[in-house]
């Protein structure tokens, strides 16, 4: 225990931040800052047993209220196990906040001298910062005269605060502590007692009792007890010995009664817990007793219901073992109880899924699967030709496992729309699992039934919902699933698209193996880049490019036209869209590969009719007594002068009966002022391209996006500079090294091409060179720009145009070589859109013509281009002027 010790009159001062460190207590501290690793070396380490160090309490300046002492000094502490760092001067202490301001430290002003009872020195690897660990003991109270910094850590002169002999003798015989050291007694024999009784620890605490004074001993109690930083400081500041015996005596009752509490509710806790054995039992009784007369409860037929709709689910024998063993334990459960819902839900599962449920299916007619593919869909011959082969190889083997087709083109092909007629060509049902911004592993694979509201994966949850084993199963935008930290849904994939592996898929909610083998997997994607290329190894991937015009015009007329009408409540008697229009539509109002944005606009005129027939609504007149008629319709005419006859109608008349009344005199015929009019001014004009390409310095190219083919002109112009090149347009790192080897080819050639002199070929001489890619919004990248950035510098450079009805794509080298890109198909069907007239190929690029229609093919001319040479005499009207005079 902390005997009298007589202080020096300077200390080393190590601070403890929010932490009071009372005379006679213990405390373990691990030394890691440089200014508390040098105090423990120099004050206590090389002087052994007679080192001596002052513990001063401090806070931070947002935790201060009002303080005696303050000191603007960078230090931090060391409190319990944890270290903070330890500024060594306030030219360190700068950096709060991000601001110019020192950390303001409150230091308090009376503090506890304190000696090391074991020292112990370690080293850090790798970085070989050496540290401490001290055990320290409190001795007396010391009060702090004058703070002053010596090298990395603090000093303090300091005055001691313990008494005298004689005056302890003197308060000893003071009545007031001679009955605060009764009081303080019982109490802490009571909490002695007390603990005994819990914790079988009272005994060497009682001898304390017996021989240390109580004012010593009032701060070892304490010390012991969790009191705030404020309480630690209060007791601190106690010097006199009935202050603090009083408040000693507050915290020690203080915390007798918080055990009393405590034991209280232990009590009550294990007595309600003996009130539910007992109900459990008296719940048995009176269930055998009902068993005896016949009269089971409503809970009892509902697990004998489940369990009769589990024999019937056709469980195979270790599932149904499993799910017996589960049904025992939810017998045993209450409902009350934490668990008896979710077990009793998984339950319900396993009893809904079809385990052995199945559609019948009808003898495959290839014949009548491909008159239902061609009225559902217009074009798509490859893609037709490979499901009818698809389902000629299901008819000949039904148990073959096929592959899994992936269906890949830009939005509003019909992609989905495939999947369903290859279900209805089977004669299965089918279900849609939508993979867009899916990111969580649990939406394949389900959640474990140990986390709250847990569910199964989609994929068991769309087995349960269509209520068959084998349905044809559509994973769509399967390139849009994503990955994070709670895994990645793409390779949780990979087990559901092997049919090695699927056959015993296990959802992490099921926790049982379901046979996936039977069902017919159907996956679309935009694009094929952001699929896992071991995802990728597993489908059969079928390209489905943009339509053409004149398919886009077949598809109206044959499927969009009907649809819209029919969806507004319209028929071809109230509007009537020319073949003509459908044409300007497609040209004047989208420039897609798909059909949605020509649907939306066709909705658009339908809706427009559909309210010049509810006016029309408004104006019919309805008989009182027409339920009382029995002709379906009357005659009665509206009176003269009215704009057109309507027909009174009946109530109970069908719909078609309804529309036919509303019949107007003449059909709203679509024509070019009411798509004006209806869907604004055109979006889209023939003649863009010839003003854009005007002006020298222009070229047209053709890209690829997930949106299918587009066309991208090529702005580039010249002006006073110091030879750089700036790029324009949120361009990507690889389309930006294409325009510089475009400009390097340019360079180097710019004698063979007349636009220097053979002895002066620095075309950037004073000057830059400034190429844009315009939509600047939309990012763009890729390597097939190549020869559009050397036509259009060429251009700029010769001042001579680009042919307007030109467009281009292909990769160069910079030695002018012209390689192959991709998306050809759907970069021609684009330039078709756009009413280009002659596209300029890569050579190489010559087999992808193959998969173009030949409709679109015929009104092209495909120009194929060796070298880049090659491809500037195709892109200027009379080819190049250079030719006859240059090294070309």
């Amino acid at each position: 225990m902390a005997q009298s010790v007589e202080l020096p009159g300077r200390l080393a001062i190590l601070p403890f931040r929010n932490k009071v460190l009372l005379p006679g207590a213990f405390i373990r501290i691990r030394c890691t800052s440089h200014s508390s690793v040098k105090l423990v070396e120099q004050e206590l380490w090389q002087r052994e047993e007679k080192g001596l160090i002052g513990i001063l309490p401090v806070r931070d300046a947002a935790d201060m209220t009002s303080m005696d002492s303050v000191l603007s000094q960078g230090v931090g502490s060391e409190s319990g196990e944890r270290s903070s760092k330890v500024k060594a001067s306030t030219s360190d202490a700068h950096k709060v906040d991000g601001k110019n301001h020192p950390e303001v430290i409150h230091w308090h002003n009376r503090g506890v001298a304190a000696r090391a009872l074991h020292l112990s020195r370690g080293v850090e690897k790798p970085s070989g910062r050496v540290t401490y660990i001290v055990v320290l003991e409190g001795l007396c109270r010391f009060n702090v005269e004058e703070l002053s910094t010596r090298g990395p850590y603090c000093t303090a002169k300091i005055s001691s605060l313990e008494m005298t002999k004689a005056e302890m003798e003197q308060v000893e015989q003071d009545p007031d502590f001679v009955m605060l050291s009764r009081q303080f007694k019982a109490t802490a024999m009571e909490l002695i007692s007390v603990l005994e009784q819990k914790q079988k620890t009272g005994g060497r605490i009682k001898v304390l009792l017996e021989t240390l004074p109580l004012h010593k001993l009032a701060d070892i109690f304490v010390a012991s007890f969790e009191m705030s930083f404020e309480e630690q400081l209060s007791m601190l500041d106690s010097v006199d010995p009935k202050i603090r015996l009083s408040k000693a005596n507050e915290l020690v009752d203080r915390h007798l009664q918080s055990i009393r509490v405590a034991e209280k509710i232990t009590q009550k806790v294990e007595g309600q817990l003996s009130k539910s054995q007992k109900e459990f039992l008296l719940r048995q009784q009176m269930r055998a007793i009902k068993e005896e007369l016949g009269d089971n409860d409503d809970d009892e037929d509902d697990l004998a219901a489940l369990e009769r709709k589990m024999q019937s689910a056709g469980l195979p024998s270790n599932i149904w073992k499993h799910a017996q063993r589960e049904l025992r334990r939810l017998k045993k459960m209450q409902p009350q109880q934490p668990g008896y819902n979710s077990s009793r839900v998984y339950l319900e599962l396993l009893a809904d899924l079809p385990w052995e449920k199945a559609s019948e299916e009808q003898e495959l007619d290839l014949k009548a699967a491909k008159d239902r593919l061609d009225s559902d869909h217009y074009g798509l011959v490859k893609v037709k030709q490979r499901i009818i082969e698809y389902l000629a190889v299901r008819k000949l083997k039904p148990d073959a496992r096929g592959p899994v087709l992936c269906f890949v083109g830009p939005p509003g092909v019909g992609k989905t729309s495939l999947a369903s007629s290859i279900a209805a060509a089977l004669g299965r049902k089918f279900v849609r699992i939508s993979l867009g911004g899916v990111r969580d592993e649990a939406d394949i694979r389900g959640h474990r039934r140990t986390y709250i509201g847990s569910m199964p994966g989609r994929l068991i949850d769309g087995l349960k919902r269509v209520g068959v084993c084998n349905p044809v199963m559509l994973l769509d935008e399967i390139d849009k699933t994503g990955s994070d930290v709670r895994g990645d849904p793409a390779s949780a994939l990979l087990e559901v698209l092997d049919p090695e592996q699927n056959k015993s898929f296990n959802d992490h909610y099921l926790n049982v193996p379901f046979d996936l083998s039977k069902v017919i997997f159907v996956a679309t994607a935009n694009r094929v880049q952001p699929i896992p290329p071991p995802l990728l190894d597993r489908m059969e991937v079928i390209e489905l490019p943009g339509y053409t015009a004149e398919e886009k015009l077949r598809i109206a007329i044959q499927h969009l036209i009907p649809r819209v009408l029919d969806q507004h409540g319209l028929s071809s008697e109230f509007l009537q869209i020319p073949e003509a229009m459908v044409k300007l539509v497609i040209q004047r109002y989208t420039r897609e590969a798909g059909v949605r944005n020509l649907e939306r606009n066709l909705a658009a005129l339908a809706r427009a009719a559909a309210v010049r027939v509810a006016e029309q609504e408004q104006a019919v007149s309805v008989s009182k007594d027409v339920h009382k008629l029995t002709s379906p319709l009357l005659d009665n005419r509206l009176a003269e002068g009215a704009e057109m006859e309507m027909e009174v109608i009946p109530m109970v008349v069908n719909n078609h009966e309804i529309s036919n009344a509303y019949r107007i005199a003449s059909p709203l015929v679509v024509d070019e002022a009411m798509l004006e009019k209806i869907l604004g001014p055109p979006r889209f004009d023939d003649r863009e391209a010839a003003d854009r390409v005007a002006t020298p310095g222009v070229s047209v190219g053709l890209v690829w996006t997930t949106f299918g083919g587009e066309v991208q002109f090529v702005e580039a112009t010249a002006m006073i500079g110091n030879g750089e090149l700036h790029l324009t347009g949120q361009l990507g790192d690889v389309i930006k090294e294409s325009a510089q080897i475009a400009l390097t080819w340019v360079r180097a050639r710019a004698a063979d091409l007349k636009f220097a002199a053979a002895e002066e070929t620095n075309l950037l001489r004073g000057r830059d060179i400034h190429i844009h890619f315009p939509a600047g919004a939309v990012p763009k990248d890729g390597p097939s720009a190549g020869v559009t950035l050397v036509t259009a510098l060429v251009s700029l450079f010769s001042k001579k145009s680009v042919r307007a009805d030109t467009a281009m794509t292909g990769e160069m080298t910079l030695r002018g070589l012209v390689l192959p890109v991709g998306g050809v198909k759907d970069k021609i069907l684009a330039a078709h859109r756009y009413g280009i007239k002659r596209v300029i190929l890569p050579e190489r690029n010559l087999k992808d013509l193959v998969e173009v229609p030949a409709a679109v093919l015929s009104s092209l001319e495909i120009l194929l281009a060796k070298r880049m040479e090659d491809v500037l005499e195709f892109a200027f009207d009379g080819g190049s002027p250079w030719r006859q005079n240059s090294k070309l």
